[in-house]
């Protein structure tokens, strides 16, 4: 296991645009469930996984779960927020199908055992609200044929599926889908669904960050379980957002560094020996960082997500990770007062406008 789970390593990756149609890994949380309510357990991607087993099959589930919490709260920000990410902004489906192979080669067997994926396509979440949910797709269906052309099962599927459902995509507003669900074949047509396009995935290390490249987000595993609440992952999530529409990486010439650092991260075994200081990572200055705090909380409000805790949580991740701690967040946004100021006026700015009911623009 010493690539990450969600990709074939041997497999060349799709480009954004293509992996926005079917959404099966690098564009998992556009399909994502909406917000988790007080209480609800986290639901495990792909149906109901195999009694617990081997250290792949556990591996593979916890990796699965927390995932999926990232998909289900970056959902709503992903969809909600298309007209604000401009150029990232794509028709999609509005689901998500994965298959066997959809992982590591090697771990085929071990993911049919644990999801019960196997050779075909099959959905494995419905963006709540999309065209998809409204026309009845279903998670468990398994896709059969776009257009009439059929969508051949095998390793490579994912790619095979892209290539037939790329022009449809383009050109039309529905796609007819002939899916197979309880034994029997029948056709839906999909009204598609607008989107953001970027790529939000977990990052396999416990260091409390996250991290953009223009096209792509991670958020590690220590920021995830630092995160109490869907709510404060969303603040995290559309923050990473804001950094990609606004273009931060590219003007702070960071984008082969932070593409460096995501490659390393979604791995099943990243090689923590180059996460070190910063990472190479040039800490942004206070202008960017406001500038993403005032987007990325129009972001979160525009999702449903309250804006004005915000900035308690910030405060709260910057006493948690000074920047003094390797690899921490703060260490690479290092303007915490600056920061706080641009979040408590874009919180009066969007309850004004709330209150006024008056679009939330920034």
């Amino acid at each position: 296991m010493t690539e990450r789970i969600s990709r074939n390593p041997g497999r060349r990756r799709l480009p954004v645009r293509l992996a926005c149609l079917l959404l099966p890994a690098a564009l998992l949380a556009a399909c994502a469930m909406p917000p988790q309510q007080p209480g609800q357990p986290t639901p495990v991607i792909g149906g109901t996984p195999a009694a617990p087993g081997s250290a792949q099959q556990q591996a593979l589930r916890a990796i699965a779960e927390a995932q999926s919490r990232i998909d289900r709260v970056a959902g709503p920000l992903l969809v909600n927020n298309a007209p604000l990410c401009k150029s990232h902004a794509y028709k999609l489906l509005g689901f998500a199908a994965k298959n066997k192979y959809s992982y590591s080669a090697d771990l085929a067997e071990t993911v049919q055992q644990t999801f019960g994926y196997g050779e075909r396509l099959q959905v494995t979440n419905v963006l709540a609200g999309s065209g998809a949910e409204r026309v009845g797709v279903r998670r468990g269906d398994i896709l059969i044929a776009a257009d009439n052309k059929e969508l051949p099962p095998g390793d490579q599927a994912e790619r095979q599926a892209a290539a037939v459902l790329a022009p449809l995509v383009r050109s039309r507003s529905l796609v007819k889908l002939t899916v197979e669900r309880n034994d029997a074949r029948q056709s839906l047509t999909v009204p598609l669904t607008q989107s953001c396009g970027f790529s939000i995935d977990l990052g396999n290390a416990d260091h409390v960050n996250a991290y953009a490249d223009g096209r792509r987000i991670v958020i590690t595993r220590g920021l995830l379980n630092f995160a109490r609440s869907d709510q404060e992952l969303g603040y995290v999530i559309a923050r990473e957002m804001a950094h990609n529409i606004l273009g931060h990486a590219a003007r702070q010439r960071l984008g082969a560094t932070m593409g460096g650092i995501i490659d390393n991260l979604i791995r099943v075994n990243p090689d923590l020996d180059t996460m070190t200081g910063r990472s190479g990572v040039t800490p942004y200055p206070a202008t960017l960082d406001a500038e993403a705090d005032r987007l990325g909380l129009y972001l979160a409000a525009r999702a449903g997500y309250d804006a004005s805790a915000a900035a308690a949580f910030w405060r709260g991740l910057a006493e948690r990770t000074p920047a003094s701690v390797a690899n921490g967040y703060t260490a690479i946004h290092p303007d915490s007062e600056a920061r706080l100021a641009a979040l408590e006026k874009a919180a009066a700015e969007i309850r004004s406008k709330q209150a006024a009911k008056r679009p939330l623009l920034p």
